[in-house]
């Protein structure tokens, strides 16, 4: 299973030390070139930094298609134009990406995507995590990963645990 992943989903887990669900459920996982600079980038925080340095199961793999890059890059960031486009190229069999436009534009290639929600309820339903609400209130609280009530809800709900007060 190839898997390429946004710098979302990276970043977020890492600001809340879940990255290894990641490579718990996905093993290897691939990431363009802009990503790898995304993720070292001083603004990421120290905690990603490190965290990404030593994650050798995170493998940087430059996208060939720049046109492909150019003509996303109208709608996404470089990052998300070229996670896409990579996702494209090596015929993943899953995108993880959060981003409302970049789910979008993967969604319009006939990729299949992931995001970070996903990935706990995944986590979750293979008994690496035994609840995802705290995990999602760090998400919010500490990463300002930013979760609707709705949306909240109904991840609680898919997960089987109490909704209460988000």
């Amino acid at each position: 299973m190839k898997v390429v992943s946004n710098t979302s989903p990276i970043s977020n887990l890492a600001r809340v030390g879940q990255l290894e669900l990641m490579q718990q459920l996905y093993g290897m996982i691939l990431i363009p070139t802009a990503v790898h600079e995304e993720l070292l980038d001083a603004r990421a925080g120290e905690t990603v930094v490190t965290v990404v340095q030593s994650a050798a199961w995170l493998q940087i793999q430059p996208v060939q298609d720049q046109e492909l890059v150019s003509a996303l890059r109208n709608r996404v960031n470089l990052g998300e134009a070229e996670a896409i486009a990579l996702a494209v190229e090596v015929k993943a069999s899953r995108l993880l990406i959060d981003e409302r436009l970049g789910r979008q534009s993967a969604t319009d290639l006939g990729l299949r995507i992931t995001g970070v929600l996903g990935i706990l309820l995944a986590a979750k339903r293979q008994n690496l995590i035994t609840v995802v609400k705290p995990i999602m209130d760090d998400l919010r609280l500490q990463a300002s990963f930013r979760i609707s009530s709705q949306l909240y809800s109904e991840v609680l709900n898919a997960a089987g645990e109490e909704i209460g007060q988000p």
